[in-house]
């Protein structure tokens, strides 16, 4: 009795012989769709197809955006920019190098393509991917990872070239969808090996704001100056107050004079408590602005002003027409047990050496680069502090607590959109683990910091640590404070009324 089961090689060869049919079907749906575009009479397609695809060749289409997003000076557009460019240079790499080498298709006949829209020379290599398609991807999704609305926009530009590929008679539609599929690939690679910077998204109670009156030539408001404070920007300040607020009382600060004995006297008959001076120099004033119940207006007067900056007031101008609209807002302030105002950030161990080192540097490397070096000098030669965090002992040399949430995500945070979130920042880096430094490099160089078990990022409204060895220094608002066998840090929610731009849409 036959049994009527095929041999194993007959199936094989039936296997074959469908699989054949198959791909041989979507060949031939393949060219009829080449077909199709190709003959389409289209006075739009002869007119932009051309000049789109050769925009595209050798990528220069794509480099003149990126250059342009690098000149745009927003942080999340040139990181986009970076993010296109290396991923478009990996696809081209393996679409070339790899890809085309795999099958050999021959480019389809243009003969079907009218005159006026054919590729001024029909390139020799393999149709199969199609370049021009792949970078396109490539770069429209790299950018989008970093910064989703401009990579909406470009996708639809990166579909128009690979349309474009096929218009001119160059490419089949299946060259360009595969060159489509080996860009997005590698963009969607790329970003899990380099996991792009995410920005905090805790949701926020719209900004208090309060009525005040308009003191447009500064009636009630005394001013305390250090005219020696930022290198000379106390004394500029000086100069544009008084031609800006005829009517304020200005109190100069002398040689000998304690600046904290002259803001307690100006709060005891001012309307509005104003200083002009560096962070460390307002955190006094805002503390005492707060004892007497006061509104504080700060003119930024030292060297960096970040909480001037961040509050939007970083010019004389500024801060006169706050005082001229009457725009208060109540922001928050960091609290070290219950004693020192905090208004920036508060450190222990080697951080601000790590920000000298970085600013030098960034005059000269870029940020990344800089901060990985920076953190290399400051961990090699710093001793690590041992601290204790909810029973738990942490060694650092990198300790950072901020007022409000700062931007970036990571260790190398900028600026702040918010004061009046009500939460702490706190970001902590490990090292007595072995290995840590190679490790933390290595974290840094490929974008995943946070995910590294040595680093850790809090966002809390009170945090607290115990110094296990000696009493350790806490530095704030870039002066060097008191030392602390304990310490616990809290937020003073929208405690401190403040004269400011009224908040836009966003901020």
């Amino acid at each position: 009795m036959r049994s009527s089961r095929r041999s194993l090689p007959d199936r094989f060869a039936w296997d074959s012989s469908g699989l054949r049919q198959i791909t041989g079907g979507l060949g031939t749906l393949d060219a009829e769709i080449f077909s199709t575009i190709a003959r389409s009479d289209s006075p739009a397609l002869d007119a932009t197809m051309p000049q789109l695809s050769r925009a595209a060749d050798h990528s220069k289409l794509w480099f003149a955006i990126a250059g342009a997003m690098a000149l745009s000076g927003r942080p999340a557009l040139q990181r986009a920019a970076g993010r296109g460019v290396v991923t478009l240079a990996v696809t081209s790499l393996v679409t070339n190098q790899l890809a085309k080498r795999v099958r050999n298709r021959a480019r389809p006949t243009a003969a079907s393509v009218p005159l006026e829209r054919r590729s001024r020379r029909l390139p020799t290599s393999n149709s199969l991917p199609s370049g021009h398609s792949a970078s396109a991807a490539a770069f429209a999704l790299g950018t989008g990872i970093e910064h989703g609305p401009t990579g909406l926009m470009l996708g639809g530009l990166a579909g128009l070239v690979g349309l474009s590929r096929i218009a001119t008679g160059v490419h089949y539609p299946g060259d360009v969808i595969a060159g489509f599929g080996i860009g997005a690939s590698i963009a969607v690679i790329g970003a899990r090996l380099v996991p792009p910077i995410t920005e905090h998204t805790v949701a926020v109670p719209s900004p208090s704001l309060v009525p005040a009156t308009p003191r447009p030539r500064g009636a009630g408001v005394v001013l305390v100056v250090n005219p020696a404070s930022g290198s000379g920007t106390g004394r500029r300040v000086l100069d544009e107050v008084r031609a800006s607020l005829p009517e304020a009382e200005i109190v100069e600060v002398g040689d000998g004079d304690d600046i904290a004995e002259l803001l307690q006297d100006a709060a005891g008959r001012a309307e509005v408590l104003a200083v002009a001076g560096g962070d460390g120099t307002v955190a006094t004033a805002a503390h005492i602005a707060m004892d007497a119940d006061l509104p504080l207006a700060v003119f930024a007067g030292g060297t960096y002003n970040h909480f001037a900056r961040d509050l939007g007031v970083p010019t004389v101008a500024a801060t006169v027409t706050a005082l001229a609209e009457g725009t208060i807002q109540r922001v928050d302030v960091a609290v070290l047990n219950d004693q020192t105002v905090i208004l920036n950030t508060a450190s222990i161990g080697a951080y601000p050496h790590f920000v000298r080192t970085r600013t030098k540097l960034q005059h000269k490397l870029s940020r990344p680069l800089a901060t990985a070096v920076a953190m290399t000098s400051t961990l090699r030669r710093t001793k690590p502090v041992r601290i204790r965090v909810d029973g738990r002992i942490i060694e650092t040399s990198l300790f950072l607590l901020g007022n409000s949430l700062y931007r970036p995500s990571g260790f190398a945070p900028s600026r702040r959109i918010r004061l009046d979130d009500g939460l702490l920042d706190v970001r902590v880096l490990e090292v007595g683990h072995r290995f840590a430094l190679t490790r933390l490099l290595g974290s840094l160089a490929t974008g995943r910091l946070e995910r590294s078990p040595l680093y850790h990022e809090m966002q809390v409204p009170q945090f607290s640590f115990t110094a296990v060895d000696d009493p350790v220094v806490v530095a704030h608002d870039g002066e060097i404070g008191e030392t602390y066998r304990e310490a616990t840090f809290r937020v003073a929610y929208r405690a401190l009324p403040v004269y400011a731009p009224a908040p836009r849409r966003g901020r």
